[in-house]
């Protein structure tokens, strides 16, 4: 009878410390009795009939997320592989349907994934998948969300993470990508050079124009110091014709100093005689005689055009 008191002891205390068992924070523990369901007990120490009740199973309530990884095809026919994360978690409230509807929920969730993925997909090209994912997520969540809620659980939200096109199709979408990018860098480069070239051109216009405008006043100014050397000549008796040769012939020499001075000149050979300076005027002279006769002519047969067409 002394032996077994201490057995009888042990096994009170086995029986004793049975009745407890803890249920940890953000989840469910599932209670049967006879393997027949008595209740769901929620976090802290919680307390059962030892060897009647037994815990059947505990669910975790927080939220949890599912990666599903789904290949199909687009409208043009490019094979893609679309990874979609679900994020769901235990209605609290649900967990009895949660625990003993669905033996594997993440199975169940997988299947949804792939069905609704390869009915949106195949409605659009690949450049639209890359722009209306959030639409394919959308669609994902609203058909998990119907159905899952029967089950006891709830759909937080649904990502497509990641689209990954065959290697070959993504090698094309590069070398487009490339050659648009090479066609803008030609155009702004075309651009760049089309601005140089338009702008030179109106430097050089304006350099041309300034250099003209140089060269006008350089004559303008020429003629008023002829026009003064002459009044000076005038002055001491030396009429205009001879003032004009004295002048001519006096540039003339000024020229030939100006050439021989320079070391880097070209080799040019010019008269040199007084007579050179004489008949560079009467040159000049006759010129000058002759294009006023051809504008006169041009002049007068301007006028006569123009009378005969009234």
């Amino acid at each position: 009878m002394i032996f077994y008191i201490p057995l009888i002891v042990i096994l009170s205390l086995i029986i004793l410390f049975g009745a407890f068992f803890v249920v940890k924070q953000q989840s469910a523990a599932v209670v049967e009795r006879f393997g027949k369901f008595t209740s769901v007990r929620q976090s802290g120490l919680q307390i059962k009939i030892p060897i009647v009740d037994r815990v059947a199973g505990r669910l975790s309530l927080r939220v949890q997320q599912l990666d599903v990884v789904v290949e199909t095809k687009t409208k043009d026919d490019v094979f893609v592989k679309i990874k979609v994360s679900v994020q769901f978690m235990v209605i609290k409230d649900k967990v009895y349907d949660a625990f003993y509807k669905l033996d594997y929920p993440n199975d169940q969730i997988t299947s949804y994934v792939f069905d609704v993925v390869r009915a949106e997909v195949p409605k659009m090209i690949l450049d639209d998948v890359f722009e209306k994912k959030d639409d394919v997520a959308i669609a994902v969540k609203g058909e998990l969300n119907e159905a899952m809620k029967n089950y006891g659980f709830d759909i937080i939200k649904t990502l497509v993470t990641d689209i990954d096109p065959d290697a070959q199709v993504k090698e094309s979408m590069n070398r487009i990508n490339a050659s648009e990018r090479e066609k803008v860098a030609a155009q702004f480069e075309g651009d760049a050079q089309r601005i140089l070239i338009v702008e030179r051109a109106k430097a050089e216009a304006e350099s041309k124009r300034l250099q003209g405008q140089g060269i006008a006043d350089q004559r303008r100014e020429i003629a008023r110091g002829l026009e003064d050397s002459v009044k000076v000549l005038n002055g001491v008796d030396i009429n205009s014709q001879e003032a004009s040769a004295l002048i001519v012939v006096t540039q003339h020499y000024d020229t030939l100093q100006s050439v021989g001075s320079s070391s880097n000149s070209n080799l040019i050979l010019m008269p040199n005689s007084p007579q050179a300076g004489s008949e560079m005027l009467n040159n000049m002279v006759a010129s000058f005689t002759a294009s006023n006769q051809i504008g006169e002519e041009m002049k007068k047969a301007r006028k006569e055009k123009e009378q005969n067409k009234e």
